[in-house]
């Protein structure tokens, strides 16, 4: 997909991945074009599906003490039905912050916002357990955030 992108145009993602609140002339300044053609080059860039939304990234800090729980679980076979189910109350719970499928003796991943242990031990007896399929869980508890980063390498993503 990045053979089709030319050097403006991963300039201008790498840009608007550190700040999407650039205006159009701040973009085209940064990344050394005038505003009108910064402005069509962003919007191919929408409209082809290679930005996906723009958000703001909240301060969790300000919102009191607050910890990621990455908790992994081993599920029984699903049905369509219940597949769909546990899709969709993942989806709707807010403190599920991300779900992945994985490989291993596992077969879900999923990063939770918790703001202590005893809330978290009780989200796992209201919420995941009462999922569809789940089995067991085991949960990590990150202590220091090192790296957080929502940019993707834009740059060099071919095979090393």
């Amino acid at each position: 997909m990045s053979d089709e992108l030319s050097a403006v145009d991963i300039r201008i993602l790498e840009q608007i991945q550190r700040d999407s609140s650039l205006s159009t002339g701040e973009l085209a300044e940064k990344v050394g074009l005038s505003q009108s053609p910064c402005w069509r080059r962003l919007q191919r860039l929408k409209d082809e599906g290679y930005i996906k939304s723009e958000v703001a990234i909240l301060n969790r800090e300000m919102f009191g003490p607050s910890m990621f729980v990455y908790a992994t679980l081993k599920m029984t076979t699903l049905t369509e039905q219940t597949r769909a189910e546990f899709m969709r109350k993942v989806e709707v719970t807010p403190q599920i912050l991300e779900c992945h499928t994985i490989f291993g003796d596992r077969d879900i991943l999923l990063k939770i916002y918790a703001t202590t242990l005893g809330w978290y031990q009780k989200f796992i007896f209201d919420v995941i357990l009462k999922l569809p399929g789940v089995i067991d869980i085991q949960s990590m508890v990150t202590l220091a955030e090192i790296k957080n980063s929502t940019a993707i390498p834009v740059r060099g993503n071919r095979a090393l």
